[in-house]
């Protein structure tokens, strides 16, 4: 589709979600404004939903897909990923050694078994 042909003039916000965390939203909208003129509304939509699917839930999709994501939101995501690396990260432990920690009244839980 030749670039004259594509009707950017949608509004992006009837597609925040109001559950959304607005730091989530933000990202989602710039990556939606960075492409809206270069592809129709419901593609830019679709593409936006995987881009938060892969950023924010660790989602995979076919490799080509990725590929074309991780390129689009080139100049989009890079501020978000260095904020992102100096927050809390998430800890999981087996339920064996959360439970064995119970039983044995610990303060602290033994370090995390790593996921193979």
């Amino acid at each position: 589709m030749s670039q004259s042909a594509i009707d950017s003039s949608w509004d992006e916000e009837k597609y925040r979600n109001e559950h959304e965390p607005p730091e989530h939203w933000e990202l989602c909208k710039n990556f939606m404004l960075a492409i809206k003129n270069d592809y129709p509304e419901e593609k830019v939509v679709s593409l936006a939903q995987v881009f938060a699917n892969m950023e924010f839930l660790g989602c995979r999709y076919p490799q080509e897909t990725m590929d074309q994501v991780n390129e689009l939101a080139s100049g989009v995501v890079e501020e978000f990923r260095e904020k992102k690396k100096g927050k809390l990260q998430r800890t999981f432990i087996g339920a064996a050694s959360a439970a064995e920690a119970k039983v044995k009244r610990s303060k602290t839980l033994p370090a995390p078994a790593h996921i193979k």
